[in-house]
């Protein structure tokens, strides 16, 4: 239908969709200027957390922001969290974004995540800030991890450890499937990541005395691609 892919808003003409991740701010206002129309498609929940952002940066707080800092969701909502921020994945990294936070002199910190973080850690990074953290410090928690990847997490926990192999469906670069592998794994050592049947028919045969499969997709995966996984499995099992 003529649509292609950009990397940057110097390459497009005409119309631009903003796909759910989001930009950061100041690509708006180049688009703005270069006669751009833009469709936004970000996802209201990645909306939300950069007026979080830019509402707590104003008010002068430190940002630490939890997730990768290539993931493109996190490169826009960086752009709304001025200038003191850090961003980071692992409870080993907390000394050093406190570090941070410290040469800044400032006494309120603000923790916010990426949508699709894993919610386990964001309460274990949580709890050990907390423990951290002097009582002179203003710190507002700020979960937002999207409802439906939290539920998504959840509901894997606990499939996870009902059955004797688990399937997770999606993109092999995709921050959420890859989150619901890792939950899957600890409770289940027959898990597999696949994208397609087609591409995936080796990881999908599974051994003769397995009985129980749990099947669980990454947000953005297709209910075709679901589809032919389960058919598969039916014909294994024939």
């Amino acid at each position: 239908m003529g649509i292609k892919c950009v990397e940057t808003i110097q390459e497009a003409k005409g119309t631009v969709l903003i796909r759910a991740h989001g930009i950061p701010k100041e690509i708006y206002n180049m688009a703005k200027e270069m006669n751009i129309t833009i469709q936004d498609f970000t996802c209201p929940n990645v909306l939300k957390i950069h007026k979080m952002a830019d509402k707590f940066s104003q008010e002068g707080y430190f940002i630490f922001l939890l997730g990768a800092k290539s993931h493109p969701e996190n490169i826009g909502t960086l752009s709304h969290c001025g200038k003191d921020y850090d961003i980071f994945e692992k409870e080993e990294d907390i000394s050093q974004a406190i570090e941070k936070f410290k040469k800044t002199n400032k006494k309120k910190l603000l923790l916010i995540s990426q949508t699709t973080f894993s919610l386990e850690r964001f309460y274990k990074i949580e709890e050990k800030l907390k423990n951290e953290l002097t009582e002179d410090i203003t710190f507002v928690v700020k979960n937002t991890i999207c409802r439906t990847t939290e539920l998504r997490q959840k509901e894997t926990e606990e499939l996870s450890k009902k059955v004797d192999a688990m399937i997770i469906i999606g993109g092999k670069n995709s921050s959420n499937t890859k989150k619901l592998y890792e939950t899957a794994k600890k409770n289940c050592e027959n898990t597999v990541l696949v994208e397609c049947v087609e591409e995936n028919r080796q990881e999908l045969q599974l051994e003769k005395n397995i009985k129980k499969v749990g099947i669980m997709a990454g947000a953005s995966t297709p209910k075709e691609s679901i589809d032919e996984v389960i058919e598969f499995l039916k014909r294994r099992s024939l």
